[in-house]
This record gives structure tokens, C-alpha cells and sequence, in this order.
């Protein structure tokens, strides 16, 4: 492999054709006054041209798909790495990445969690318990020795439906029997729960007397195989009232809710496996606000009080309104805040009922029909239904952005977030400050037992890593929760080279964009010990910056100028910074505190106020 990055006859931009030869293995500073042409040799010289050969190794039919890359005005480029660039403006909008999932830190959480946490009951918070197969049978036939039992098989718990069908099915399956809320039922043609309330359903599978013959230890040893493969891995057991249940997943042994046995995905807000099904993982949900819908209660209906009506139309919806007013005796041209409660709730979350109306003068009786779909409702079923951008825009007008009131922000479904390492569970863990979470992650070790502690080592070894690379390029007072497309451009590039540290890689071209930028003088030592890091595992690293501290401890230092624009685009310097220092260039003049910003004269020195004004 070469030791030089060599460039002939480079035009992009503004560069004047030039030469130029960049030490590879070493950390290169691309530095010259605003528009000199840094960023066209950075980035649209040497990382374009990277990319375009990345990509020409790629079949015919792969490209047909990404687009050829136009190759930069440059005569020749020779010495080039497989290349990473990492610039401002590349801060990814997804509202699914975090700090965590960028970094790697919280996929090694996710790990962490699957494997070495106690899973605790959402009801009761006590330790849920697992068994095997011939744990579960050596428990019943003793526990229940000598004693009459019922068996039952789980099928429903605590959720709402009819359950038609599924008892249709129980009684192909030979079954006659189901327990339903608590009371033993025999299944009979056509039936239904209450679709709108929460039931519990059981199929008794047997009942028998438990002795010690091989009859009834056969029979026994069958009877729970039935249950646990009808009921997911779950069974009850019912004794003289007592109710006991038994799983091959983990369960509560009081109210016998169970849970899957713990992946990494259980644990991960993108996978349906763990994401909270009421915001789909993402921690916010849109609401209508009524004070966006209805700001002002003096209004009336008539003269467009709800905003997204409008003001009065001849059409059926405002038809509707008046059904509903003749209904509850207002009118809508009343005040909105005069209108009785109940009116107001089916205009805005709907309903359906009909009604009479006896006029007096005429003595005659006309009916009227309300069949509403509510405001509301209307409103979010364009915003989450319809395709439409332009309808999405208008539906958004009248919503906030809430944190979600079923997985308060955490993004994880119920389930998830009961499963805990020393008491904490990840959510909690994702919302630590880096700070708080090295000192956390560094206790774990005393904490598992040694078999715990054998398979967390690693785990805990590679989450200790990333986290000292965050601290390394001054990041440590972010959480992992935090989203990255609320990061500034500096801090999204110091995170991104913290990834690129922890990925150790090799032999590969870095180009950062002026990663100092927004960076306290403090931590600017460790952004430079991060990037000598970088080049130390034998990477190039050529960084565009302005930074007098970078320079000095940078390896080679190319300044471009002399000026702007069409007076810039030529090398004006190459060489260590000892070297620079000693040069006639603007950049050295600024290093060698030759040259000081100038400063406005402000009239009044005395006044000690910014002043904004028609901002």
C-alpha cells in the first residue's frame, strides 16, 4: 500500500489544478479562511471519488438501483482507502435512532437484559418463576397427591373479544367445558362473550384424582402435555378453590400472567417484539388538542367555533350538528361554551341514536336520525389513515405531539420494562446520564452470581468500551434515549466518531467536518486524543477545521487560500505546524496571534444589553 494519497490536476469547484500529496496513517488538518476550497478537496474530491469506486465494484444490476456517481474534475487519484465521511449535515431525521442505537451501547444493553435479568410480575412485582416439564409433574403430583383437581389450559387472559370462533374451535378439539370469568361454563352452539369487556378464558382439560398408580401417572403425565401445548407453555391448576399455575415460560405464580422468555428484541423499540404497541415504539403519540380545535369557546358552531369545520356550510355534516342541536335543545349558532356536555361529545367523539321531535303548532311527529362519526375521530382517522401528505399537513394542524400515556415515553411495551437488573429496569438504564451509566455498568460484576457473572463479563466489557469513547469526545452528559436528530451537527459528529472508534476498524480513510464545533475549550483535549485514537489503529484521518489546538497537535497541515472563492482554491501550504508558523500565510498570522478579529466600535460602551428587536 502506498504511503502517500496522491492528487493530480484537481479542478472541483473553485481549486486551481491542483498537486498534492497527503501522508497516509497520519491525522491531516484541511484548514484556510471560509469558501478557500477545504471542503471540495475533503469531500468532494477524495471522498466522492472513494465512493464512486466503491461503488463500480458493485454488479450491473446493483447499480441500476443506486445511480452512477459523476466522477470529480480530477486528473488522478491514487493511494485511497476505503472511506468514512463523517459531516454535519448528515445528523440522520429518524425519530428511531438514539444515542444508544448509534453508538451500539444500547444493542448491548438489549443482550445484557436477555440474558442475565429476573423477570417480576406487572401485578403483584413479585419474581416470576419458571419450570421445566418434569419439574412441573414432579410439583403437581406431589402437591396434589391423594386430591381431586381440575386442569386447565389458559387461552385468553384479561383481554376483550367475543370469542365466537375461538369456541368453535375448543369444541372441534374434543373439549367440552371452559372456565369464563372465574365460572365453569359448557360450551353450547353460538357462543359469545361481551365484546366489549375484559374476560378470562380457561379449557378445562381434565379432572381427575391423582394417586400413585401407573394409570393415574400416565393419564396425569398426558393430561398436562394437553394443557401446556394448549396453553402456550401454561396451565392452572384448581384444588379445593386454591388456584395454582404452573409454565414452562416465566409466570406469576399468584394471578399466572406469563412472559415469552426474554430475546434481545423483547427489548427493542423497532422490533414488534418489544416496541409499545400504542405508539409503535416511538415514545410520542399525535392527539387532538381541543384548544387547537376549538380556541375560542365564545365562538358558536355557526360562525366557525370548531376550526376544522369552518363556518356554516349547506352540507350533511352541518345537517348532522343541527339533528344533534334539535336533540339537546341548542342552537349552533349559540356559544360553544352555552352547548349542553353531551351534545358536545358526540360532536366531537361521534354517535348514533335517533329520536322524535313533536311539533306543537302543526301537532305532527318527525323522526331524526344522529349518525356521527365525531370530529375528532374524523379528524385522526385522515391524519393515520389516508395517504395524502396535504391531508396529513391539515389533520396535523389541529394535533400535538404527546409522550405516550401507555408506555410513558419508554417506547417498550408493558412486559419489557418489567424485567431488572439490580432493580432497574432498561428504560431506566437508557435515561442515565453516560456519566451515571460508567459508574452503574462498573458495578454489575459484584452484583450476578458466578454464573451470571460469566455470561455478562463480555457483554459488560464491549458496553464499558463505547462508553468511554463517548466520554472521551466530551459527550457525557447526553442519555442514550436522547434522538439524534436533536443533536447539533458537533455533537452528532463526535458520536459518530465515538462509533467509529468502538467499530475498530483498520486501514480506513476518516474525513470529519469541523467536529470542535460547539465543543467546550475543556473537552477539546479529548475530541484530539479521540482522533489520534482513530489514527493509532492504523487509519488516515483528514479532518476540515479551524482550530489552533487541532493544529498543533495535528501530523500535517495543508492550508488552502490565499482568499475566497475565486481567489482561493490553490495550496498555499503543506507541512507540519512548526513549519506553518514560520510561513507568510493568513492561517499563520492568525496562529501567531499576528492578526486580531476586528470588532465594531459600539457607540454607547457603557450600555451592557444585546439588543433584538422585530425579531
Amino acid at each position: 500500500m502506498s504511503e502517500i494519497i496522491s492528487i493530480k490536476g484537481c479542478k472541483v469547484h473553485n481549486l486551481k489544478n491542483i498537486d498534492l500529496d497527503i501522508p497516509r496513517n497520519k491525522l491531516v488538518v484541511i484548514t484556510g479562511v471560509s469558501g478557500s476550497g477545504k471542503s471540495s478537496l475533503a469531500f468532494d474530491t477524495i471522498y466522492s471519488e472513494a465512493q464512486r469506486r466503491y461503488i463500480e465494484t458493485f454488479s450491473v444490476y446493483a447499480r441500476q438501483f443506486i445511480g452512477d456517481l459523476k466522477r470529480p474534475d480530477v486528473e488522478k487519484i491514487d493511494g485511497l482507502s476505503p472511506v468514512v465521511a463523517i459531516e454535519q449535515k448528515t445528523t440522520s431525521k429518524n425519530p428511531r435512532s438514539t444515542v444508544g442505537t448509534t453508538t451500539e451501547i444500547y444493542d448491548f444493553l438489549r443482550l445484557l437484559f436477555a440474558r442475565v435479568s429476573d423477570a417480576y410480575s406487572y401485578t403483584t412485582n413479585k419474581k416470576m418463576i419458571t419450570y421445566s416439564d418434569d419439574e412441573i409433574f414432579d410439583l403437581v403430583s406431589n402437591k396434589f397427591f391423594g386430591k381431586k383437581v381440575l386442569i386447565f389450559s389458559p387461552v385468553v387472559k384479561s383481554r376483550k373479544g367475543s370469542y365466537k370462533d375461538l369456541f368453535v374451535t375448543i369444541k372441534k378439539q374434543g373439549f367440552n367445558k371452559v372456565r369464563v370469568d372465574d365460572e365453569l361454563i359448557e360450551i353450547y352452539e353460538g357462543m359469545e362473550l361481551d365484546r366489549y369487556k375484559i374476560h378470562n378464558v380457561e379449557i378445562l382439560v381434565d379432572k381427575l384424582n391423582i394417586e400413585k398408580n401407573d394409570n393415574s401417572i400416565l393419564r396425569l403425565k398426558e393430561s398436562i402435555n394437553t394443557a401446556l401445548y394448549n396453553g402456550d407453555n401454561s396451565m392452572l391448576i384448581i384444588c379445593d378453590d386454591s388456584l395454582s399455575y404452573f409454565s414452562k415460560n416465566l409466570i406469576c405464580p399468584d394471578t399466572g400472567i406469563s412472559y415469552e422468555r426474554p430475546e434481545p428484541n423483547t427489548f427493542s423499540f423497532n422490533s414488534p417484539s418489544g416496541m409499545c404497541k400504542n405508539c409503535n415504539g416511538l415514545g410520542n403519540v399525535y392527539n387532538i388538542d381541543l384548544d387547537l380545535l376549538i380556541p375560542d369557546k365564545s365562538k358558536s358552531i355557526y360562525n366557525g367555533g370548531i376550526t376544522a369545520l369552518g363556518v356554516y356550510k349547506d352540507n350533511w355534516v352541518f345537517k348532522q350538528l343541527n339533528n344533534i342541536s334539535n336533540k339537546y335543545n341548542f342552537d349552533i349558532k349559540d356559544p360553544i361554551s352555552k352547548i349542553p356536555k353531551k351534545a358536545l361529545e358526540i360532536i366531537l367523539y361521534g354517535g348514533k341514536e335517533s329520536f322524535k321531535v313533536v311539533s306543537k303548532s302543526l301537532g305532527l311527529t318527525r323522526e331524526y336520525l344522529i349518525d356521527f362519526e365525531g370530529v375528532v375521530n374524523f379528524i385522526e382517522n385522515q391524519f393515520f389513515q389516508v395517504d395524502s401528505r396535504k391531508i396529513k399537513i391539515w389533520a396535523k394542524k389541529f394535533m400535538k405531539n404527546n409522550i405516550c400515556e401507555v408506555c410513558h415515553g419508554s417506547r417498550l411495551k408493558k412486559e419489557s420494562q418489567f424485567f431488572k437488573i439490580d432493580n432497574k429496569n432498561i428504560s431506566e438504564i437508557n435515561n442515565m446520564d453516560i456519566n451515571d451509566l460508567q459508574e452503574w455498568v462498573n458495578s454489575l460484576p459484584g452484583k450476578f452470581d458466578a454464573k451470571k457473572n460469566k455470561i455478562a463479563s463480555e457483554i459488560i466489557k464491549e458496553i464499558s468500551k463505547r462508553i468511554e469513547f463517548i466520554i472521551d469526545v466530551g459527550l457525557d452528559y447526553l442519555n442514550l434515549n436522547r434522538q439524534t436528530r436533536s443533536l447539533s451537527g458537533g455533537e452528532s459528529q463526535r458520536i459518530r466518531l465515538a462509533t467509529q472508534i468502538g467499530s475498530q476498524l483498520q486501514d480506513v480513510l476518516y474525513i470529519l467536518d469541523e467536529p470542535s464545533i460547539g465543543l467546550h475549550q475543556i473537552d477539546n483535549t479529548k475530541l484530539i486524543k479521540s482522533l489520534k485514537k482513530l489514527r493509532d489503529l492504523d487509519n488516515s484521518v483528514i479532518v476540515v477545521e479551524h482550530d489552533k489546538e487541532i493544529m498543533l497537535q495535528s501530523d500535517y497541515i495543508i492550508d488552502i487560500g490565499p482568499g475566497a472563492g475565486k481567489n482561493g482554491g490553490k495550496i498555499v501550504f503543506k507541512g507540519s505546524y512548526s513549519d506553518i508558523i514560520n510561513s507568510n500565510s493568513i492561517t499563520a498570522e492568525y496562529l501567531n496571534s499576528d492578526k486580531i478579529i476586528l470588532k465594531k466600535n459600539i457607540e454607547n460602551k457603557n450600555d451592557k444589553f444585546l439588543i433584538l428587536s422585530g425579531c
